[in-house]
């Protein structure tokens, strides 16, 4: 009796396939809501949806602690560049679930101020339909991406298309933040008294 005869388990596993299964075993969530989508994001966390089994027990408000972006609403122009600012800051392996038909398409706002599709600014992984979509629709597209992220479909496809915007922000330090703002004019009475 040979190795290939035992049944594939936690000790015949590969390195490999252990690092996946833990990979899709604890993913934590940045939340990204933008809009309505945002309140079906927070009620998936809650006790009648419960992440909690699936090993997302709270959405993340630092970039550097997540290595899921749920983007949950239509992402207007202004907000792409700190979306994709945010994205840069997580750490490597990183995803992304485009939640609601504005993240995926612009959805009924085709017009200059919001981005047609969240494709053009970061790489989607797994795209959710609905106009909200439900709790158990996100639900879906988290076990979705679980399992891509087990057959190691995701790291094969960036590498191969090259997905997503290849739009890489510099770091702004102060001084650059400051040069960009705008003067703040101050008119009528309380003027005459500074």
């Amino acid at each position: 009796m040979g190795l290939e005869d035992l049944n594939h388990n936690f000790f015949t596993g590969t390195l490999e396939e252990v690092v996946k299964w833990a990979r899709a075993s604890s993913s934590w969530g940045a939340n990204f809501g933008l809009a309505c989508c945002a309140i079906e994001m927070m009620a998936s966390g809650a006790a009648n949806f419960d992440l909690a089994r699936f090993g997302m027990e709270v959405f993340r408000a630092s970039p550097r602690q997540a290595d899921l972006m749920i983007v949950a609403g239509r992402v207007s122009q202004k907000m792409a560049p700190v979306l994709r600012q945010v994205y840069d800051q997580m750490m490597e392996p990183k995803w992304v679930i485009s939640m609601g038909v504005c993240a995926s398409t612009g959805g009924m706002f085709n017009n200059y101020a919001v981005v047609q599709g969240v494709d053009q600014v970061v790489p989607v992984d797994v795209y959710t339909p609905g106009c909200p979509p439900g709790p158990e629709t996100l639900i879906h597209s988290i076990l979705t991406l679980h399992e891509k992220i087990r057959r190691g479909e995701i790291a094969r496809r960036r590498a191969v298309t090259g997905a997503g915007a290849g739009i890489h922000l510099e770091s702004a330090g102060p001084l650059q933040v400051a040069r960009h703002r705008l003067p703040v004019t101050v008119s009528g009475a309380e003027g005459a008294r500074s």
